[in-house]
């Protein structure tokens, strides 16, 4: 907290979180954020006070929090989500509850989480269970966050806001598909969402190039497709999540929803292996005490997406292998897929 505090004020460094490889930042430049790099080379993303500051203010505004409000950290420290959770503290006069290694919850007033931390609540973990229904809210982001297990967080009566958002937005920026203050969302041509705001990062510190290709006018262009209904954005996928396999488009997120709808006592994910015959072929991964046969996982899929999308491999795991806070890492499962071929 105090490094963080010397970093906002300008009095001593800029902070980084990840595997931060840059040593200079310009000025303005108080945090900087490595991205998952889940689908690429990793970019270091370079957020100011203003920004940061911005995005606190408006997250606390959203859920109500007082001055003298407690929040949980369950968050790493190592992503955006778990440092915003210490600057709305600071807003508030106070420290957060450090859970990031504890059985026993005391109570907060509110607390930020991803999907799969929410589905192990709802399913076994009964502490985080409880202190998760004593928080007036409760945000949930850092990956989609399925029908299934937002019904039954609902029944729990946990006040859950689903916050949409990226690292180049300081974290969620859109809670239950309304843009916070000063954040505006439109959709482009190719429907991907795109962002601008006093939230938006000052740059990629390892890669201008980069930034000046996703940054014009203002306007940040997302990877995420989405379309806005009476002024709700409602995120559909991402645009670099379909496979072609057999000349057929594949989208692992649709495969996905209908996996975590049909199957939703167990986490599940798609991904796509090499294949020498379907260029692409789609694998799933499952995990759960007790997940379904491979023919009635296929069986779901093609009812809904047609025999081009019956999978060609299957994975079940004890849990799925996870990159930043809650995202599958299906490079993770395509390794998985490689080590088991060279076992044989």
């Amino acid at each position: 907290m105090a490094q963080l505090t010397s970093a906002l004020t300008g009095q001593g460094p800029a902070i980084g979180l990840g595997a931060v490889t840059s040593t200079q930042v310009p000025a303005r430049v108080s945090v900087v954020v490595a991205t998952s790099g889940s689908s690429g080379t990793p970019k270091e993303v370079g957020l100011s006070s203003s920004a940061l500051i911005n995005s606190a203010r408006s997250s606390n505004t959203f859920v109500g929090a007082k001055y003298g409000d407690i929040w949980s950290l369950l968050l790493p420290l190592t992503h955006i989500a778990g440092i915003n959770v210490l600057i709305r503290s600071l807003e508030l006069g106070t420290t957060p509850l450090d859970l990031r290694d504890v059985t026993v919850y005391p109570k907060a007033n509110f607390t930020a989480i991803v999907p799969t931390q929410l589905f192990r609540a709802l399913n076994g973990d009964h502490e985080l269970l409880h202190h998760l229904r004593n928080c007036k809210a409760v945000l949930v982001g850092g990956a989609a966050l399925s029908e299934t297990v937002r019904t039954q967080a609902l029944e729990q009566k946990i006040n859950i806001v689903e916050t949409y958002g990226m690292s180049e937005t300081c974290g969620g920026c859109v809670y239950n598909g309304t843009p916070l203050d000063g954040v505006t969302v439109e959709i482009g041509q190719g429907g991907e969402i795109r962002i601008s705001g006093a939230v938006l990062a000052t740059g990629y510190v390892n890669n201008q190039a980069a930034w000046d290709k996703a940054f014009v006018d203002g306007w940040f262009t997302t990877s995420d497709l989405g379309e806005i209904s009476n002024g709700t954005l409602k995120v559909n996928g991402r645009s670099d999540d379909v496979i072609i396999s057999g000349g057929e488009n594949i989208s692992l997120s649709a495969v996905e929803k209908i996996l975590s709808a049909k199957f939703p006592d167990c986490e599940s994910a798609g991904f796509a292996m090499d294949d020498s015959e379907w260029g692409s072929a789609l694998y799933v991964a499952l995990a759960g005490a007790e997940t379904p046969s491979e023919s009635d996982i296929a069986t779901a899929i093609v009812e809904v997406l047609g025999d081009i999308a019956k999978p060609k491999g299957y994975l079940f795991l004890d849990a799925l292998p996870v990159i930043s806070i809650g995202k599958v890492n299906r490079k993770a499962l395509q390794n998985i897929v490689v080590s088991e071929r060279l076992e044989r």
